[in-house]
């Protein structure tokens, strides 16, 4: 596997090979995204690759791509709209101490051929290189990515019954889950 971190700039110039692995990584259970889920992304991506800071991971393997990942830091005030309200509604006040001024990955998308081989961490190791804290959420009923966050050594923010499961984690968290 080869992973290039990519500007907003390279992403888009390579977007075509994003959207290929959005479709099919979300094409199944949970998520069942259709072509309107991928027509949203693309909206998303054009817009996320102009906030400040964002950066971009594309894996590929024999020159097909093979996984994803964006993100970009979580700016001041914390943000409203997409699911931005329900991580407000469920972690309070610890939204601005936590998350605000973090790391924040957006998307992490893995082709179904390129599972279970590491590429997911290996794309959040290569995002969050540069980054003290870093944020994601998910859906409750996506069982497998909150089995690979845990995994990987990323702490739980929600409560186990919510409606959106958020994980953080900070260098000092790798640190320690590598020692072990």
């Amino acid at each position: 596997m080869k992973l290039e971190r990519l500007t907003g700039e390279e992403a888009l110039a390579r977007s075509a090979e994003l959207i290929e692995i959005y479709r099919i990584a979300f094409s199944g259970p949970p998520w069942y995204e259709d072509g309107y889920g991928t027509a949203d992304f693309v909206k998303r991506l054009t817009t996320d690759v102009r906030r400040p800071g964002f950066t971009a991971v594309l894996a590929t393997h024999d020159g097909s791509p093979a996984g994803f990942g964006t993100a970009w830091p979580t700016q001041a005030p914390f943000p409203e709209g997409r699911a931005y309200d329900r991580v407000r509604l469920e972690l309070g006040g610890q939204v601005e101490k936590r998350l605000v001024g973090a790391l924040e990955v957006d998307e992490l998308a893995v082709s179904p051929h390129a599972r279970g081989q590491g590429l997911a961490g290996r794309i959040l190791d290569l995002l969050c290189e540069d980054a003290t804290d870093c944020w994601l959420l998910t859906a409750p009923q996506a069982q497998d990515a909150i089995r690979l966050y845990e995994r990987l050594g990323w702490q739980r923010l929600t409560r186990p019954a919510t409606n959106v499961v958020v994980f953080i984690r900070s260098q000092d968290g790798v640190r320690q889950h590598q020692q072990l």
